[in-house]
């Protein structure tokens, strides 16, 4: 093989790489932000992207914890969706600052608006008062499109570290910076943190976009390197 085809081979392979471990992260249902403080009220948005070409997402349905459920639940609306918040009774009672809870929100269901193929759309939630006793909550999401497809968000993180085919968004809990107790605030207070002003999906849409374009020059930066590196060599080779 010429010196050429395999500098091809190479190219192409690191390209392929490259490409197989950076888009697959782009296309998860995540929670943004990805941490809170225990034992605090917060917000937090459920990115949804669309991930196929020919359909679009019509409705999400994100499943809440009953393990280490949640006394508030509150959502934003979000314009052309519509919204059911469903309570149920848990497994068994969980005690809490607010008393014994037997029921909690268990599914919140967004349906009647579109996501379309190349976008993705953010769903606030305001909700509280987090465990103390968990590192982290679960949030299994059901995303379906247009075309009666759906994808089931619901995986835990694998025991050895590497990312799950499917993996649920998920919110990662760290304890309260020097005991403070400010974020630990009143319901009220989470409540109010359900209605600050929210950047439209465009202006989201191009930070998303800097984003790609940032990672895209990234790999466009190592491909360079490799050829470079091999057009060294047979510079070596010749002299």
């Amino acid at each position: 093989m010429s010196f050429a085809r395999r500098a091809a081979t190479v190219l192409a392979a690191t390209t392929a790489l490259t490409a197989g471990l950076a888009l697959p992260a782009l296309a998860h249902v995540t929670v943004q932000p990805g941490t809170a403080e225990q034992g605090s009220f917060t917000k937090v948005a459920f990115r949804v992207p669309n991930e196929r070409d020919n359909a679009s997402t019509t409705k999400i349905e994100v499943s809440f914890p009953t393990d280490h459920p949640l006394a508030f639940v509150s959502v934003k609306p979000v314009p052309g969706w519509d919204v059911k918040v469903t309570e149920g009774k848990l497994p068994a009672p969980v005690k809490t600052e607010y008393g014994e809870l037997e029921e909690a929100v268990t599914k919140v269901v967004w349906s009647g608006g579109e996501i379309e193929p190349g976008q993705f759309q953010e769903f606030e939630v305001s909700m509280g008062q987090l465990p103390t006793d968990t590192g982290s909550l679960m949030f299994p999401t059901k995303q379906t499109y247009s075309g009666g497809e759906v994808v089931d968000w619901s995986e835990a993180p694998k025991a050895d570290g590497t990312e799950a085919e499917h993996p649920a968004p998920l919110l990662k809990l760290v304890p309260a910076a020097g005991g403070d107790t400010a974020t630990s605030a009143s319901p009220s207070a989470a409540a109010a943190g359900a209605t600050p002003s929210v950047a439209p999906v465009a202006a989201a849409s191009a930070s998303d976009g800097t984003a790609r374009l940032l990672g895209g020059a990234g790999l466009v930066v190592g491909v360079a390197g490799v050829v470079i590196g091999f057009l060294g060599l047979r510079r070596r080779a010749s002299s």
